[in-house]
């Protein structure tokens, strides 16, 4: 029989219910507070960027089995030698013009629409996954039933602002369907802006018909609803695929993130450098290539940033190379006058271990000082991106979190500056009981979700759990507090009917 004090338990059994406790809430979309973290000079960004030109138009860049593109590039002024185009210096960025510096993406829920761009930052979870990882059942293939899990759990989050797209890949679903239940999902269980399929000029279509029956099709023509990733095929290729689905968007007036894919070593050459100029010319052709087919329609320059080991040919993340080209790229951004897509919590780790928690806030860290404006990748990213984990999701969240709190800058309110507790308190006092400490501290500190601060002795008695086993706890606990936002039954009607008619005029398939 315990000999503790019946009041000291009750004391920790109310703390332990405060820490457990389910309070679902949204953070807005950050608004940064504190200066960007630009890292490098005048000299350095001149010649990247000089060299990113000399690359478009020395080398040229390859728009693959699209005559359309090729023939807009043609009447823009580019070099057309059989599908690759040589970019004149300074004609991708001169078209960039027309880009808007930043866009609202709008949700369902006009409280959850986001601004892409300017000095604002936004945080989606993890995406591309195949497979999913838990403590309870480990290492699988994704489903429709995985993907929905990390939808909710994502929802539940605060500080994931975006509900993303592809968070893990429902293999029991075709191919050529899962997009359509993807989507369904996303408007379903959240109402948070959200992504669109990026794998099939069609699957493109898809996505943005059911934006329109989601928002109407005059608002979906004058709005952003809906964005897209696509990859170029670094190095320097856009295949028809990729292209197809940036025309679809783009004639569309919807967002087209334009990311290459490029690892240091592999993709990229293996010098910083010379990677930050692949990446910066790529994405400048790429979005471009969106203000021919529509000028003014709404692009992101995306980068993905990391390299590959020269060991085992793993991709590698978290290093200072990597953090270098974030940087870099988040200034190149705003010298273009264009939002920015890069970071995340990004990690080659199998499990939400050291190694993961290190990798990923070296990435996340810098992501937020360098000023990035979508943030993709942000929870649940395990293994190079090839396992979706809802424990990594939860410990990533609360990280996010912590980053919105640092990014918002310092209260300096007439509360935060705490003279009336000096005034309390006086010399030889402690400030645990005063009556500004009672007032304030739950929302003055952040109180993290699953970092564990009890004694030794406490921890041991609630079964010396680690930070991964609590985080098990958390997302179930977030599961059986979800509740699915409201959604207007005709619009869910439509939608349902369209996924349904869709799927029965083809068949199943593996492409």
């Amino acid at each position: 029989m315990s000999t503790e004090q019946p009041a000291r338990r009750r004391g920790r059994e109310r703390s332990r219910a405060d820490r457990t406790a389910v309070k679902h809430e949204k953070f807005p979309y950050i608004r940064r507070a504190i200066p960007n973290v630009n890292l490098f000079d005048e000299e350095t960004l001149v010649t990247i960027e000089a060299n990113a030109d000399r690359i478009l138009e020395e080398i040229g860049i390859e728009f693959r089995r699209d005559p359309e593109s090729l023939e807009l590039w043609r009447k823009a002024g580019a070099d057309i030698k059989g599908e690759r185009v040589h970019i004149p210096r300074g004609l991708a960025r001169a078209l960039l013009a027309t880009a808007p510096r930043q866009f609202t993406h709008h949700a369902r829920n006009p409280a959850r629409s986001v601004v892409i761009g300017g000095n604002n930052t936004v945080f989606a979870p993890v995406g591309g996954a195949p497979f999913v990882t838990d403590l309870d059942r480990g290492r699988r293939y994704g489903s429709i039933e995985d993907f929905t899990m990390l939808t909710k759990i994502a929802y539940m989050c605060p500080a994931i602002h975006h509900a993303g797209f592809l968070l893990c890949e429902p293999t029991d679903v075709p191919v050529n369907k899962r997009h359509l239940d993807m989507v369904y999902s996303l408007i379903r269980h959240t109402d948070q802006p959200f992504l669109g399929a990026s794998n099939h000029g069609a699957r493109a279509a898809d996505s943005i018909h059911m934006a329109r029956l989601l928002f109407g099709k005059e608002f979906v023509e004058q709005n952003t609803v809906i964005m897209c990733v696509i990859n170029s095929n670094s190095p320097l290729v856009f295949d028809s695929t990729m292209i197809n689905v940036l025309k679809e968007y783009a004639r569309a007036n919807q967002g087209v993130i334009v990311t290459p894919a490029v690892l240091a070593g592999a993709m990229g050459p293996v010098t910083t450098a010379g990677c930050i100029a692949q990446i910066l010319a790529e994405s400048m052709a790429g979005m471009a290539l969106c203000q021919l087919v529509r000028p003014g329609a709404p692009v992101v320059f995306g980068s993905f940033v990391g390299g590959v080991s020269m060991q085992t040919g793993a991709p590698t993340f978290g290093t200072p190379n990597a953090s270098h080209m974030l940087f870099a790229v988040a200034e190149l951004g705003r010298r273009l006058g264009v939002p920015v897509r890069s970071g995340g919590s990004l990690c080659a780790s199998k499990t939400p271990d050291a190694q993961a928690a290190y990798e990923s806030a070296q990435t996340l860290l810098a992501t937020v000082l360098a000023g990035v404006n979508f943030v993709m990748h942000g929870a649940g990213w395990l293994e190079g991106g090839l396992a979706a984990s809802p424990e990594k999701m939860v410990l990533d969240a609360d990280q996010l979190a912590m980053m919105q709190k640092m990014a918002e800058g310092l209260d300096m309110s007439e509360k935060a500056q705490a003279m009336e507790a000096f005034r309390e308190v006086g010399p030889g006092g402690h400030f645990l009981g005063c009556a500004h400490t009672q007032e304030t501290y739950q929302t003055a500190v952040y109180n993290s979700t699953v970092a564990d601060y009890s004694s030794f002795e406490q921890w041991s008695q609630e079964g010396s759990l680690t930070a991964a086993e609590r985080a098990n706890k958390v997302w179930k606990r977030l599961l059986d507090a979800y509740e699915a936002p409201p959604l207007d039954l005709a619009i869910d009607d439509a939608l349902q009917a369209f996924v349904l008619e869709k799927k029965a005029s083809m068949p199943d398939g593996l492409e």
